[in-house]
């Protein structure tokens, strides 16, 4: 009998741009549809912030992924609000758009290859 093995994590390179300070924390999530939208996912790395734009590195299996990002300005761990809307930056990947609430899964997904990849996205302020 075979015994399933997991793929071999590829390199996938995100590049955010649009971060409008050096305050606080990069925090990015590389997701799986069950995980998309959640506190936490299957692949985070946190990074400080930079005006301009960050480049992360993440080891990811291939496959379907949606990735996250938010800017933790002061570096709470969450996403802070007023009346519900976002006061520090979101951003997802394909540049999946939020204007009234999160982003659809399949709006965000893109596919991983055996080689990795690369995907860029822009960090969206409300305030």
């Amino acid at each position: 009998m075979l015994l399933a093995t997991p793929a071999a994590a590829v390199t996938l390179e995100i590049v955010i741009q649009g971060i409008r300070n050096d305050r606080g924390d990069i925090r990015v999530a590389v997701c799986s549809e069950t995980r998309f939208l959640q506190p936490t996912c299957e692949h985070m790395r946190t990074t400080p912030a930079r005006p301009g734009e960050v480049v992360l590195r993440l080891e990811v299996p291939p496959g379907t992924w949606a990735a996250q990002a938010h800017h933790d300005e002061n570096r709470d761990g969450s996403i802070d609000t007023v009346l519900g809307i976002p006061t520090e930056g979101l951003g997802f990947s394909n540049d999946a758009r939020f204007p009234f609430g999160p982003p659809r899964w399949s709006d965000a997904a893109f596919q991983l290859g055996p080689t990795g990849g690369r995907i860029r996205f822009t960090m969206r302020y409300k305030f």
